[in-house]
């Protein structure tokens, strides 16, 4: 079981030609919504990876809670731990300019409410992946992080969005998945100050004796464990849109951990599934299947 503690969202976005500036009006071209939120995203790519995922978060009692749920519920996700709160559903509002420049204002909602006491909600046990991320609040992520300990359950990490003051909190994780940016922002209060990226992530690898993965988009990923440095590549793409990529390639990861594929293996999976996800527009639409992730590892190996 994989279970996702983490933020679930809605996602409204607006095109205009070009973005406002301060005090300024402008006329949009197109709106959609869309599904979102790091944790939601990262469960529904569990999901279609193949893993069975519990999902513990919260959303509103509002008309947005429906629709930002809706992937999961019928991704087969187990949506029993989510809660209604009064607060409102979270969402990001997305303003998207003519050029592809973006600009993104994230309101929490009901996320800030998912506190300590719901890990509860989905008992861990020997064997279980948790998943956790960085848009609820920190003691939540701290508690998860403590309890899967004490059950004997993994710990899969993703530092985005970077927030320096969690930096002490990836040491207790088995697994920390954070971009080239994130870890590089990490170092710093890590003491991780060696020149080159590689020997810092040794380094941490070697002082905290858990693994430490950092994505490099197009580029790939880099792992380093306490015994063993590793480089997997990228699908050949062009992509069309990156948004949910990351989100991917974390629910990805943890399915291949759980069901007990060698690391390299669950990477190379893992980073295909990233790759895949960026041919299409959106996060959560854009997750592609295990099938279809198999069928491209395939093509790419002959």
């Amino acid at each position: 079981m994989i279970v996702t503690i983490g933020s679930i969202n809605l996602d409204l976005i607006a095109t205009v030609e070009r973005l406002p500036g301060p005090g300024e009006t402008v006329p949009g071209t197109s709106f959609t919504t869309a599904p979102g939120g790091k944790g939601a995203n990262q469960a529904l790519a569990a999901a279609r990876a193949g893993a069975e995922v519990r999902m513990v978060g919260a959303v509103g009692k509002d008309g947005f809670a429906g629709e930002a749920l809706a992937l999961l519920e019928s991704g087969k996700v187990d949506l029993s731990a989510v809660a209604r709160t009064h607060s409102s559903t979270g969402t990001a509002h997305i303003l998207v300019g003519g050029d592809g420049e973006n600009m993104i204002a994230v309101v929490a909602g009901a996320n800030d409410a998912v506190l300590p006491g719901d890990i509860a909600k989905a008992p861990l046990k020997k064997g279980d992946v948790v998943l956790l991320q960085h848009e609820i609040p920190l003691k939540t992520v701290a508690a998860a992080l403590d309890r899967a300990r004490e059950a004997g359950a993994i710990t899969v990490l993703n530092t985005a969005p970077a927030r320096i003051e969690a930096a002490g909190l990836l040491a207790k994780a088995d697994y920390v998945v954070a971009n080239e940016t994130e870890f590089d922002l990490y170092c710093e209060p890590l003491g991780l100050t060696a020149a080159d990226r590689s020997e810092r992530m040794r380094a941490y690898a070697s002082k905290t004796g858990h693994t430490i993965v950092v994505t490099l988009g197009g580029e790939g990923v880099l792992a380093a464990t306490g015994t063993d440095f590793l480089k997997v590549p990228a699908l050949k793409i062009v992509p069309v849109d990156t948004v949910g990529a990351g989100d991917t390639f974390c629910g990805y990861l943890a399915a291949g951990l759980e069901s007990g594929l060698p690391l390299k293996t669950a990477l190379t999976r893992a980073a295909a599934a990233g790759s895949l996800a960026c041919l299409k527009p959106g996060a959560q639409p854009a997750i592609p299947l295990a099938a279809e992730v198999e069928a491209a590892l395939n093509t790419d190996s002959h």
